[in-house]
């Protein structure tokens, strides 16, 4: 098949694009490079079935020309990381809903298949455990930044199923939750590359707030696999699927497991939320998905333990010395 990939040189889209070229198909990556890097597609450049085009989702002559010829666009073009939403939310804002509006409305035309991806971020602050598709939402107040990505993500599942059902349009959405590996960079606040750069560095590891929230980390190979399996499957179209692990950790374990693994002295040192974001911000204590749904329609279980997925980010930035 034809693929566009909007957003495909970020962290997620440049391993779906070897994956899917490694599958024999077309791949088309569509990046304004505001996030995502040149070098993360250095494995593919020159592959005879990859293109890379530079330009804005928010560009609709551009959409229009890039969608027209494929069978399926993996939408993962938004604005990422906690920090970047906390300085950036104009952009956030303007990125995740007119962007993910303008690639539905290009591929209504033909009725190309869409994959959305999609955050566990739109649950919000929900205590539910573990968190299924069809559970109530819980969102902070509008004065808090933090929830605006929360809600832009939010409004473009809306619109996506709002296309499915309106005009037909054949949809999935992925609600990843957090997925790491090898590429993805610590400079918009993800936890596991930024603990990995101090680690190696000898730096202080600074874990936010008291270190007892947990999350669930994805390796991108998992995720990747759930998200080709679930665009193929006929009977995931039009359906909402969590895609991560069950493995629970606290972020203060985590902080501890990279500082093992990477043979680290650096201190563990904790920094409140105010002073690591802004004043009054708001964090889960804990976010695990219920991963039945996906498990049921399309088989997907993740495989790849979270210590070598681990092992593999620190080995990358060993090689890379990227932050």
């Amino acid at each position: 098949m034809k693929a566009l990939i909007t957003g495909g040189a970020g962290f997620i889209g440049s391993h779906l694009t070897e994956a899917l070229l490694a599958g024999g198909h077309e791949v088309t990556v569509l990046d304004d490079l505001s996030t995502g890097r040149v070098e993360n597609l250095q494995a593919v450049q020159g592959h005879p079935r990859f293109n890379l085009v530079v330009g804005s989702v928010r560009d609709e002559a551009l959409i229009q020309k890039a969608v027209s010829p494929v069978d399926v666009v993996y939408h993962l073009a938004a604005a990422v990381g906690v920090r970047l939403i906390l300085e950036r939310p104009v952009e956030t804002i303007a990125t995740n809903i007119v962007g993910t509006e303008m690639v539905l409305r290009a591929a209504a035309h033909r009725l190309t298949r869409v994959v959305v991806a999609s955050t566990s971020e739109v649950y919000g602050k929900s205590d539910r455990v573990p968190l299924s598709e069809e559970d109530d939402r819980i969102l902070g107040p509008t004065t808090k930044s933090r929830w605006s990505y929360a809600c832009s993500k939010a409004i473009d599942e809306f619109l996506a199923l709002a296309y499915h059902r309106e005009r037909g349009l054949p949809i999935v959405i992925l609600r990843f939750f957090n997925t790491v590996g090898p590429r993805q960079t610590g400079r918009y606040g993800m936890v596991v590359p930024r603990f990995a750069r101090q680690a190696l560095d000898g730096q202080p590891i600074t874990v936010h707030g008291d270190g007892g929230q947990s999350r669930c980390f994805t390796d991108v190979e998992d995720a990747v696999r759930a998200t080709v399996t679930l665009s193929t499957t006929p009977a995931a179209m039009g359906q909402v699927f969590n895609v991560g692990s069950a493995n629970e950790v606290t972020i203060g374990e985590l902080a501890e497991r990279v500082k093992h693994l990477a043979g680290s002295r650096s201190p563990i040192t904790h920094v409140p939320y105010d002073r690591a974001y802004q004043p009054g911000f708001e964090d889960l204590r804990r976010r695990v998905p219920d991963l039945r749904k996906a498990e049921r329609v399309a088989g997907y279980r993740p495989q790849i333990p979270l210590d070598e997925t681990l092992r593999r980010v620190l080995a990358f930035l060993q090689e890379t010395g990227r932050q």
